[in-house]
């Protein structure tokens, strides 16, 4: 069966056959309540691969952080060792619904559906490696990029936070 965003949530695998598994059940990572574990709905590689080519397809990263011109506004947040509140605060000013799912892609063979609220709650659990975080339009996508940095595209007319002006960004 070939996996699509009407039969993604049909390809939902365990925590535990999930690679990445370790950044939400880890005690030394600190782990999730239950309650919040049993909402990550980690994905089967083939909707994990079936993810990573959408975004291939659409060129989406053809540049980086994201395609030239693909997006109307792009806003920018930078991780600090003391700034988890200011992130949060951030991705909350996304305005998205916070029961909202969103996908996560790592790599072609890591992904996982979640719902919004839990990603900002947790998001320093998420983003310790390149990430992109959707939605099937595509009218916005989220970058965790490696070296701490969020990249925030969206194609709706945005007013880009200032909180990190002060900044050096690598894009």
């Amino acid at each position: 069966m070939n996996v699509d965003f009407t039969n993604i949530n049909d390809h939902i695998t365990s925590m535990d056959r999930f690679q990445h598994k370790w950044q939400f059940i880890d005690d030394m990572y600190g782990a999730m309540p239950e309650e919040h574990l049993r909402q990550l709905k980690p994905l089967d590689a083939d909707a994990s691969r079936f993810l990573w080519d959408y975004l291939d397809i659409t060129n989406l990263h053809y540049d980086i952080p994201f395609k030239k011109d693909f997006f109307q506004t792009i806003d920018k947040a930078k991780i600090l060792e003391d700034n988890q509140q200011e992130i949060k605060k951030w991705l909350y000013h996304r305005g998205l619904p916070f029961e909202r799912e969103v996908f996560l892609s790592w790599q072609p063979k890591d992904a996982m559906i979640v719902p919004w609220k839990l990603l900002i709650k947790y998001f320093d659990h998420f983003g310790c490696s390149d990430l992109t975080i959707f939605e099937q339009s595509l009218q916005w996508a989220l970058l965790f990029y490696h070296e701490y940095e969020i990249y925030f595209g969206t194609k709706k007319e945005y007013k880009p936070s200032d909180t990190f002006n002060d900044y050096n960004f690598i894009w």
